[in-house]
């Protein structure tokens, strides 16, 4: 009986198996209230693993949970890990994005979904022609911003990848879903567990 390759992959990587911060639901406040939380109780010294499972939120939070990471890891030294379970989602990506292609896991059945920022806006014109034009300017200088913040997301998530910027560009308006082992096989993962 030839046995499962994928059986005892995640005797590789034993600091996996319990997770110093484990984080689930919207990314939000809230989650980023938790995530503070525990990684002040975290060990002081050696790898730090995050989990993390969400359908996503708001890209914001997620990207202050990266730039702690970020910063921990530049002022400390130390090792992050991410594993992410069952779905992380937009939000959830973002956050991802925060940690090095090598120091990134997904659990078997994991689906990662990328897509465009959101926005839903509307526009009140209201009072002196010689106004208006400024408001105009004002909502289109907050979309070119948003697109740039999205473009920089969208280069951290796939840098180190197999994945070209280009596709992720492409495929991101419509949702893009990437099984686990997809995701591993086009290096946005170290491995499958």
């Amino acid at each position: 009986m030839t046995e499962d390759p994928r059986a005892n992959v995640a005797s590789k990587y034993p600091l996996l198996a319990v997770p110093h911060i484990q984080l689930h639901g919207t990314v939000d406040e809230m989650m980023y209230a938790r995530f503070k939380t525990q990684l002040a109780a975290a060990p002081t010294e050696g790898p730090i693993v995050v989990s993390l499972t969400t359908l996503g939120g708001d890209p914001e939070m997620g990207r202050a949970m990266g730039d702690d990471i970020r910063l921990l890891r530049d002022y400390t030294g130390r090792e992050t890990l991410f594993l992410g379970k069952v779905a992380v989602y937009s939000a959830g990506a973002t956050f991802m994005a925060a940690f090095p292609v090598e120091t990134r896991f997904l659990t078997r059945g994991t689906r990662l979904m990328l897509h465009e920022r959101l926005m839903s806006s509307s526009i009140q014109l209201s009072g002196p022609l010689t106004t208006l034009p400024a408001v105009l300017k004002a909502k289109l200088h907050e979309i070119e911003e948003s697109i740039k913040i999205q473009e920089e997301g969208f280069r951290e998530i796939v840098r180190g990848s197999a994945v070209p910027f280009e596709e992720l560009q492409r495929k991101a308006p419509s949702n893009w879903y990437i099984e686990a082992e997809e995701a591993r096989d086009r290096g946005l993962v170290l491995d499958v567990i």
